[in-house]
């Protein structure tokens, strides 16, 4: 086969090009179909996934092939979230016209692609191929998965039983493609001669996403920081701070990675949390943490997303078998102390503040260090509290008094777009700040038409008002 003069002749350039070859006819054979017809193929998609009996082997196997996270956390993202993700976008006008603004005479028409490379990560294997598979096709795509060599067999298992399901639809099954041996190499590739490349995984993926020359949608790393205030249910508040931190043994990045207490409710905050399975650690238990769990400056791969008493006998100390999770009492910020990062584990930092200013001066400090842009919480009943929070600090996401992991990327009870992947903004070195959904995968072409009435430049006065004084 004859490559393009852009793609390097090698094993796997050819490989990719020979699956992106089978991505644009399978792609080409779906781009005149209907709404209902593209409807029809993502609830097939799904369902192949999601169905009794399915979905708990996927979970089971998951676990069993990343040794990462729960089997309860991976049913729930693959019976219950993909059902979520389904239902949020399948009312969607994504065929057509998907938007009139009458008062600007402007009708928006979205078109394909093309055929999106997405990269799939190891802490999230089982839904997120389906998540982001229905997305595309939705948007009348193809997709080529990439998967993490660490949860290879699950994406092919989910691939094999999304790609049945289309071809019994009487669709090509080549919408819908993984890479079965991954390699950095297969995943450069991809990102070269995809069209759209969408991006969950470690920051240095992300950069190498930005930088294939193709156009990319990535994600900013988490460290999602949650505050309680003197307002708050603090019962409902520890309850869900647990749900959080132990969603799936920690896995997710929007996890309650630092907890921050008014000083007011501080004390009776801590006992709440201990008594939903909260164990303190010392100032030794914790040297002796942040002696394993991070290696020269970075998480140390072996040791996050585990039980934490399998974490905590691997740092030659003990914790009651009925312990959730680990508080470690903290007041400094930055690589100095690293429990203010990011941590993969049910391990969360607790820190004491004054008011909401000196909690949104420590939010800022510590998604400085890592996580800005990503998200944070509160437990609040004041609003002038939360909208302040929300308007101080540098984040896409500030979610009220919901669990922050099982929130953040959508949930049923609320609005936000169900994804896996969380656009950070600038603050993150992402393009968006948005839940990224089929809307950013389509392109759109805007017909204008004249307007009834044309626009009118008026006065200077009106046009100006007291500006023209004032710069005299």
């Amino acid at each position: 086969m004859a490559l393009d003069n852009k793609i390097a002749d090698t094993d796997e350039a050819r490989q990719i090009a020979a699956m992106m070859e089978r991505a644009r006819a399978a792609q080409a054979q779906i781009e005149n179909y209907t709404q209902e017809q593209v409807n029809e193929l993502i609830k097939a998609m799904v369902w192949s996934c999601c169905q009794p009996g399915v979905a708990e082997g996927i979970a089971q196997h998951t676990v069993d092939e990343t040794q990462l996270g729960n089997y309860d956390g991976k049913f729930a993202k693959i019976f219950t979230k993909t059902r979520a993700a389904l239902l949020d976008i399948i009312d969607d006008v994504s065929v057509g016209v998907i938007e009139e603004d009458k008062e600007r005479n402007i009708i928006k028409v979205a078109k394909p692609v093309g055929v999106i490379g997405a990269l799939s990560p190891s802490t999230n294997p089982e839904a997120t191929p389906v998540i982001k598979g229905i997305n595309a096709v939705k948007g009348r795509n193809a997709i080529i998965v990439a998967p993490h060599p660490r949860a290879k067999l699950t994406n092919k298992m989910i691939i094999d039983n999304m790609r049945a399901a289309l071809e019994k639809m009487g669709a090509p099954a080549d919408l819908v493609q993984g890479i079965e041996v991954p390699s950095l190499e297969l995943t450069d590739e991809l990102m070269k001669q995809c069209d759209l490349v969408l991006a969950t995984g470690g920051p240095a993926m992300v950069r190498s996403a930005y930088s294939s020359g193709t156009p990319a949608l990535g994600v900013g790393a988490g460290n999602a920081v949650i505050t309680v205030d003197d307002s708050a249910d603090l019962d409902d508040a520890a309850e869900k701070i647990r749900i959080s931190k132990t969603l799936d043994l920690a896995a997710s990045c929007s996890a309650d990675n630092s907890v921050i207490a008014f000083e007011s409710i501080y004390d009776q905050l801590l006992e709440k949390l201990v008594a939903e399975g909260g164990y303190i650690a010392s100032k030794e238990e914790s040297d002796k943490i942040e002696a394993v769990l991070w290696e020269n400056g970075a998480l140390n791969p072996r040791a996050v997303v585990l039980r934490p008493q399998v974490l905590a006998e691997m740092c030659g100390f003990e914790i009651p078998e009925d312990r959730k999770f680990i508080i470690v009492p903290e007041e400094g910020v930055g690589p100095d102390n690293p429990f203010s990062g990011e941590k993969l584990s049910a391990i969360m930092a607790f820190y004491k503040v004054k008011c909401i200013d000196t909690a949104i001066e420590l939010t800022n400090a510590i998604q400085a260090y890592q996580g800005m842009g990503h998200s944070c919480g509160i437990y609040s009943n004041n609003d002038d509290n939360i909208l302040k929070l929300g308007m101080g600090t540098k984040t896409s996401r500030v979610m009220v008094n919901q669990p922050q992991a099982p929130s953040n990327s959508g949930n049923l009870w609320n609005g936000m777009r169900q994804t896996f992947s969380l656009g950070c903004g600038s603050w993150g070195g992402n393009s968006t700040n948005e839940n990224i959904n089929w809307k950013h995968l389509v392109n759109v072409t805007w017909i204008s038409k004249p307007l009834a009435t044309p626009k009118v430049i008026p006065a200077d006065d009106e046009l100006f008002g007291d500006v023209i004084t004032k710069l005299k």
